[in-house]
């Protein structure tokens, strides 16, 4: 098995893809169709992006949260921070690692992650850092492009693979949503459509439990 990239050479990559990735998210969008919106839109109180990228989601948010974005590309970051101004938006953008979020357990509301964990190398490792800053009785809430439920779509997404994983550090065929029932939260809405490539989910950490899964 391939050793994963260092954080270092992931943040040069990210880095070098900002200044076209929103018009490459762009031609993904009617993929994905309403799916920042759905998520958005249910975060309340104190509320974490990660993976918040050049913030397409900072104007989707309702106008009380108070909003954390954290990324581990400062190019990215500094289109966030432009988007940010250009919306009146008020939000705490930091750099930092999805694998090891510097923030203490139990600081969030809500936590949210739209399309990342697809390039996070531990994307399991992320799911339990993003419960454990997590307050009991919190939001998780993440949607991302995962392993198709055809057939013949799964076959070349495994194809794809062999090439974005690689260079792009992009996997197709993960399902989030496994790690989130594993860490032990309740499933309260969930979302899987376009042949499957396209699941969303809200997920509430119980009551009275704090800290990691």
């Amino acid at each position: 098995m391939a050793r994963p990239p260092s954080p270092d050479r992931l943040r040069r990559h990210w880095d070098r893809q900002s200044a076209g990735y929103d018009q490459k998210m762009g031609r993904a969008e009617r993929l994905f169709g309403d799916t920042r919106t759905w998520v958005c839109r249910q975060a309340t109180g104190q509320v974490l992006e990660v993976a918040v990228g050049t913030g397409l989601n900072l104007g989707l948010y309702p106008e009380r949260v108070a909003l954390t974005g954290m990324d581990l590309s400062p190019a990215m970051l500094d289109l966030a921070r432009t988007r940010a101004a250009e919306l009146g938006r008020a939000v705490d953008l930091r750099i930092g690692d999805a694998q090891r979020l510097e923030f203490d357990d139990a600081s969030f509301d809500t936590v949210v992650c739209t399309f990342g964990l697809c390039a996070v190398p531990d994307d399991r490792g992320a799911v339990d850092e993003m419960v454990r800053v997590l307050r009991p009785g919190g939001l998780l809430l993440l949607a991302d492009h995962v392993v198709s439920t055809s057939a013949w779509l799964r076959a070349l997404q495994a194809m794809v693979e062999l090439y974005s994983v690689r260079v792009e550090n992009e996997h197709f065929r993960r399902r989030p949503i496994k790690h989130v029932q594993a860490a032990g939260l309740d499933i309260e809405r969930h979302d899987r459509f376009a042949k499957g490539i396209v699941e969303r989910l809200a997920a509430r950490k119980p009551p009275g439990r704090a800290g990691r899964p």
